[in-house]
């Protein structure tokens, strides 16, 4: 059974909600690094300088090596824990967000407060555009004319993206498929082509899928 896909940013977006007359303004922006969030938190801060408090919480690395979050003077584990939390669980890597909140004048308590701060985080995410981060191993396939209509038929049935196709004296096609479905489908090309198909096969690579589009990362 293959792993979860990671999911990251293809564009940030913005949320609010509000908690008892509190708002909560959840802002999302994909960053490479430690520098890029720290430098996206401040611009936050500056543009909400008349707000309570702009909670943050960061991840960097396809494995979350490097996780920072701060209440920015909220009770201690009632901001930014939360929001880290629901980065982290929304499978989002490469991530920063900052949750602005307005104070209402009426105190949430510290359970209000977390849910709150989670809450925002996962209003902000739905208005952001997320992609999946896939595995795919690209397979250079050279068939005749009478081959590429049970190639393609496995590529369709799978689902393989096509990265490129070349039509000339013979048919060339490089397509992206999963690991755990490599040599099935290669058994399976062999016996719809006859074994005629000549094949290559290249290094497994980072991609995403946007729509019918292929993203190589």
């Amino acid at each position: 059974m293959p792993d979860e896909p990671i999911r990251y940013l293809k564009e940030g977006g913005q949320g609010e909600i509000t908690e008892k007359r509190s708002r909560f303004l959840a802002t999302l922006q994909p960053v490479t690094s430690e520098e890029e969030a720290l430098l996206f938190i401040e611009q936050i801060k500056k543009r909400y300088w008349d707000a309570r408090h702009n909670c943050y919480a960061y991840v960097i690395g396809d494995r979350a090596e490097l996780c920072r979050c701060s209440d920015d003077g909220e009770p201690p584990h009632t901001a930014g824990r939360p929001m880290l939390d629901a980065l982290l669980a929304s499978g989002i890597r490469n991530a920063v967000v900052v949750v602005t909140r307005y104070f209402g004048g009426i105190l949430l308590g510290t359970g209000g407060l977390t849910r709150a701060y989670r809450d925002a985080v996962t209003e902000g995410i739905r208005h952001c555009k997320t992609l999946d981060k896939l595995t795919g191993i690209p397979v250079d396939i050279v068939t005749d004319y009478n081959g590429i209509g049970k190639l393609l038929f496995l590529a369709g049935n799978g689902s393989y993206p096509v990265l490129s196709s070349d039509y000339g004296a013979d048919v060339k096609v490089s397509l992206l498929v999963p690991p755990e479905a490599l040599n099935g489908f290669l058994s399976a090309l062999s016996d719809a082509t006859s074994g005629k198909a000549e094949t290559e096969i290249k290094d497994p690579v980072s991609y995403s899928l946007d729509g019918s589009e292929v993203i190589l990362l």
